[in-house]
């Protein structure tokens, strides 16, 4: 949970309710992203307790329901049926004496570990971090890691009374991650600790939990994630993957009491506006979804503040020496598309714009382009370069840069475009990066270009796609 303030716009008056689609109001206001999550009202920050359960996929996020600046942290909800279409439900946790609700994680009690189930429904348990010291209420109270559950699928929560599970340890420790490990059947945690470090714990229950280990990594800190993989294409071989807030992530092998890493820490994104990145328990192994916080866009008079990514679905691959993993957007994407345009085998020569006649904010664009002779190629998306440089072998958006291969001659740049982010994917997701922007309001243009030479685009598929909020509830 970053606690980093920002210099942001307060609360706007808003409406009470939503008004119906094709008119001005909640989820249609001028910055107001159309196929990423945002709070109706208020500050949001790192995506927590993401869980799958009876066919809804739960986001619950940092949010303050009184300002748009950060700040009163609660554990806001929404649910989902697909990853896409988001509705927005009561906050399921709420500040009290030990501290505000900062970040931590959900799960599926599947084995009622806890105890905590009452019916038919199995039990839902969030683990999460009692902020001390963040809160009147709260003075001179310490960090600690406490869990409430849930027997109604997440509409209500009710905190455990032998509260904290984890006292404190060091420092600010907190933003607890819980995965279970089938073969010594307990629960892990990953937790971070103070600087570079976090700790690996243990429990039968939930409830109690003992200390496995630490790690120091350097270059990493806050909201860590753990989680089994399988590596694409080797169907015996499965592997443990760790990440940190800033996306950084180590692959290795762990026995339910070490984690022993193959290769140093490798970027996960390289975008300007990716954190507090995590993933959904519950689904099958060999589904792994990301959602990340896109922190640091500007949203100027709107009722709410800062978005999620859109979530983007994880593969384990062997890449050169060792394991890299590779992110998409999750296929759901393509329930939003709406008109389409195709080109095949088109050369493009400088001065051209095979786009100019397309105008919008909401895009999906997926092209594959031999680059040839040219020595830049790319696009300009209400204003924004997305550019593959040919002899530098590097691929921009905007000022985020990565380095980026052709592949037997040829890239491939997939782009979503929302009214204040463009999220570019090289190379079927070897690259990422995520980023937000502001575009001036009257630019509603696309442009493909080629630099310096000619270029070919092999396959090329533009969609337009339409807002999530036309059906939003109030």
């Amino acid at each position: 949970m970053n606690r980093r303030e920002f210099n942001l716009l307060p609360l706007a008056a808003v409406s009470a309710r939503l008004l119906r689609a094709g008119t001005a109001g909640f989820y249609n206001e001028k910055y107001r992203p159309q196929f990423h999550f945002t709070p109706r009202t208020g500050w949001t920050n790192d995506p927590n307790g993401l869980v799958f359960y009876m066919g809804e996929y739960h986001l619950f996020f940092q949010h303050n329901p009184f300002a748009t600046v950060w700040g009163n942290m609660t554990w806001g909800h929404a649910v989902s049926p697909d990853l896409v279409h988001w509705k927005q439900l009561p906050d399921a946790i709420k500040p009290d004496a030990r501290g505000t609700i900062f970040s931590g994680s959900a799960v599926v009690d599947e084995h009622n570990t806890a105890g905590f189930q009452s019916g038919a429904e199995k039990a839902l348990v969030a683990i999460y971090t009692a902020a001390g010291g963040t809160s009147p209420e709260s003075k001179g109270q310490p960090f600690t890691q406490c869990i409430a559950y849930s027997n109604d699928r997440g509409r209500t929560w009710t905190k455990y009374a032998g509260n904290p599970v984890v006292p404190h340890i060091i420092g600010e420790n907190r933003d607890p991650k819980v995965t279970w490990h089938a073969p010594s059947r307990r629960w892990i945690m990953i937790l971070y600790l103070d600087g570079n470090t976090f700790r690996f714990l243990a429990s039968p229950n939930l409830k109690k939990w003992t200390k496995l280990h630490d790690i120091t990594v350097p270059g990493s800190a806050e909201c860590p994630d753990f989680f089994p993989m399988p590596v694409e294409g080797e169907p015996d071989t499965k592997k443990w993957v760790w990440t940190s807030a800033n996306d950084h992530y180590l692959v290795g092998d762990f026995d339910g009491k070490r984690f022993v890493p193959e290769v140093m820490t490798q970027p996960g994104d390289y975008g300007k506006n990716y954190y507090a990145v995590q993933t959904y328990s519950g689904l099958p192994l060999t589904r792994r979804v990301q959602v990340g916080w896109m922190r640091g866009g500007k949203y100027p008079g709107m009722p709410f503040n800062q978005q999620m990514s859109f979530p983007y679905r994880l593969r384990l691959r062997r890449s050169g020496l060792g394991l890299k993993l590779f992110a998409l957007p999750v296929d759901q994407i393509e329930s939003l598309r709406e008109t389409s345009h195709t080109w095949n085998d088109v050369q493009l020569k400088a001065g051209q714009n095979p786009l100019a006649a397309l105008a919008g904010d909401l895009w999906d664009i997926d092209a594959e382009i031999a680059p040839d002779s040219s020595t830049e190629v790319g696009f300009l998306i209400r204003g924004r370069p997305v550019v593959y440089r040919v002899k530098q072998k590097q691929l921009l958006n905007g000022d985020a840069v990565a380095g980026m291969s052709q592949k037997d001659g040829r890239v491939r740049i997939r782009i979503l475009v929302d009214r204040t982010s463009v999220e570019v994917f090289g190379n079927d997701g070897e690259v990422v990066m995520p980023c937000c922007f502001l575009p001036d309001a009257a630019n509603r243009s696309l442009k493909m270009f080629a630099h310096g030479g000619t270029a070919q685009i092999v396959s090329m598929r533009v969609f337009k796609l339409r807002s999530i909020w036309l059906h939003a509830l109030s």
